[in-house]
């Protein structure tokens, strides 16, 4: 069953790819909404799920360092990778430009499916559903905005469409590999849980917020971030 959710929370990128052919464009209103919602949902998945999961099953040493690890690998990854802004970017992208720009994508998305393979992997089944969710969650609109800067750029839509597809192929690689890792090596578990709890903490202050904030909108986008840190708390709860 975790495989299954492994699966579709990588296919989502598709899903919100697959939105570019009914929706030309979707207002920044819209956008920061969905993305301050999907922000609270990772709080909280991060706050009543994988840091309480992983203390359970170690200590506050283990959780420091596997939250570090996932915040130094992510901000390595912008330091390495250069990372394009999919919702104010003015940048031109052209030829072979269009694949580092899709390589760069799929690196950055690699810890997201990383944390949803180790969190399945745990003993908490329940864990890895969350994380998936969220993840997925996540990915709706990512998806929608990888293919829809690929469309302004010149970009054909089913090119833009395939490209999503792909970034959410990486991510379903290393959803996989986290969860063969994490299913033979129980004690890499606890640092995974901590490392998808910084990896998720560090995308939610460092990418959804600023950009749900980005356009005016910090009102209706405050409200959202509640909304779905309520939702994920409440469906804690239940699957607990």
């Amino acid at each position: 069953m975790s495989l299954i959710f492994i699966f579709v929370s990588s296919l989502c990128t598709s899903l919100g790819a697959m939105i570019v052919l009914l929706i030309r464009n979707l207002s920044h209103r819209g956008k920061d909404v969905v993305l301050a919602y999907t922000a609270g949902i990772m709080v909280a998945t991060s706050a009543y799920g994988l840091i309480p999961s992983a203390l359970k099953l170690s200590n506050m040493h283990t959780l420091i360092i596997g939250i570090l690890f996932g915040t130094f690998l992510l901000t390595l990854i912008e330091v390495v990778v250069p990372h394009t802004d999919l919702d104010h970017s003015n940048q031109s992208l052209r030829g072979g430009n269009v694949v580092l720009f899709m390589i760069a994508m799929s690196i950055h998305n690699f810890p997201e499916g990383l944390s949803v393979g180790i969190s399945s992997a745990s003993s908490n089944e329940d864990l890895g559903y969350l994380v998936a969710f969220a993840i997925g969650l996540q990915n709706v609109p990512e998806g929608f905005l990888i293919a829809l800067f690929l469309v302004t750029q010149g970009v054909s839509r089913f090119k833009a469409i395939f490209f999503s597809v792909m970034t959410g192929v990486v991510e379903l690689s290393a959803g996989l590999f986290g969860y063969v890792f994490g299913d033979f090596f129980a004690f890499v578990v606890p640092y995974g849980l901590a490392f998808a709890a910084g990896s998720m903490l560090f995308v939610v202050y460092k990418e959804l917020i600023p950009e749900s904030h980005g356009d005016g909108n910090e009102r209706v986008s405050t409200i959202a971030f509640i909304i779905g840190f309520i939702t994920m708390i409440y469906l804690t709860e239940v699957f607990r």
